[in-house]
């Protein structure tokens, strides 16, 4: 599992996404948790979060995922796990604006691709996903601090507060402030 330092003609192979590369190394994105070929047209990552490995299963011993866009093993990879590996991003992200065109970025994917992908795997699209994941959290902190509202929609990326409010009572059937109070006198 050795990874080497990224040098001046790496990073610029990987910069102009250079094909004559593609057989001496790879790159890994410690952000995104995927590594990539030189050539892949994913947009280029920061230069630090990098990692050159010379043969794709020292990626895959270090922890990272192939590229669904430029298939650094030779194999797609199946359609549950992309949709697994959206989830986990989607999971630990789930307090920033996350848009389609931004998961299909940092999945290596186009945003049609990756809404049918994951519907067709999941049976909800990632925006349902996403609202279920927000509002399970929005619930956890309801119940667990006394933070206020705007507090607990910062922390699960919902800043526009009266959006929040009305999703919230559409997905439980209550406000956020009923729903505390509610869970309040349950504990009693």
């Amino acid at each position: 599992m050795h990874s080497e330092k990224i040098s001046d003609e790496q990073w610029v192979a990987i910069l102009q996404n250079d094909k004559r590369f593609d057989t001496l190394f790879f790159y890994a994105v410690k952000s995104t948790g995927i590594f990539c070929r030189p050539s892949c047209k994913s947009r280029p990552p920061k230069k630090e979060h990098v990692q050159i490995y010379l043969e794709a299963n020292d990626a895959i011993r270090a922890g990272y995922r192939p590229c669904k866009r430029c298939k650094p093993t030779g194999t797609k990879l199946p359609y549950e796990e992309w949709v697994q590996q959206i989830k986990v991003y989607m999971d630990k992200h789930l307090n920033e604006p996350l848009t389609l065109n931004h998961l299909a970025h940092i999945c290596h994917g186009s945003p049609y691709h990756l809404q049918r992908t994951f519907k067709k795997v999941l049976e909800i699209s990632p925006v349902e996903y996403l609202q279920q994941i927000r509002i399970e959290k929005a619930k956890e902190l309801l119940i667990k601090t006394d933070k206020s509202l705007e507090e607990i929609g910062s922390a699960i990326g919902m800043h526009n507060i009266p959006y929040f409010i009305t999703l919230f009572k559409k997905k439980t059937g209550h406000t956020p402030s009923k729903y505390r109070k509610k869970e309040d006198n349950t504990n009693e």
